[in-house]
């Protein structure tokens, strides 16, 4: 059992994943905005946030952004869910940190699937920074600690 967090500005979408989640044994609970989920997470930190996007106020990669770079929050998963359908899209919201990316309209079934898939994977030191398993190809970061201290 897992508590997911899920800011969305569209109470309808919030409704469906809502009842998937809880069918599925996951309580949630809704927020309509990135500021909202901001003060959401530090009041109660969720096992996963399910984030919308594009919201009205803060974008939700703005707040992703800063999620990674709080000391207490950089290691809470983040799912993207998005009616948005750029090319870049996805890559964008991966860099950024975000674990998985899901379009808008979705099946709620498979959402969920994919939801547990990330909770079952965690957040790996680095995957927010577009490490190895993210992207082919290793930061500067990890590489740097990856190698051997010279004398």
């Amino acid at each position: 059992m897992a508590h997911i967090l899920i800011a969305d500005d569209d109470d309808l979408i919030a409704e469906i994943v809502g009842e998937a989640l809880a069918a599925a044994g996951h309580p949630s609970r809704h927020v309509p905005s990135a500021e909202a989920a901001w003060e959401s997470v530090h009041a109660s930190r969720p096992d996963l946030l399910l984030l919308d996007r594009d919201m009205p106020g803060m974008p939700g990669l703005a707040l992703l952004a800063r999620l990674r770079a709080s000391a207490l929050l950089f290691d809470l998963p983040v799912v993207i869910l998005t009616a948005m359908r750029g090319a870049g899209d996805e890559g964008e919201a991966l860099r950024a940190g975000a674990q998985d990316f899901i379009r808008k309209p979705f099946d709620p079934a498979a959402l969920v699937r994919r939801i547990e898939a990330v909770l079952e994977a965690g957040v790996k030191p680095w995957a927010t920074a577009c490490g190895e398993d993210r992207c082919g190809a290793s930061s500067d970061r990890q590489r740097h600690l990856s190698e051997p201290r010279r004398a």
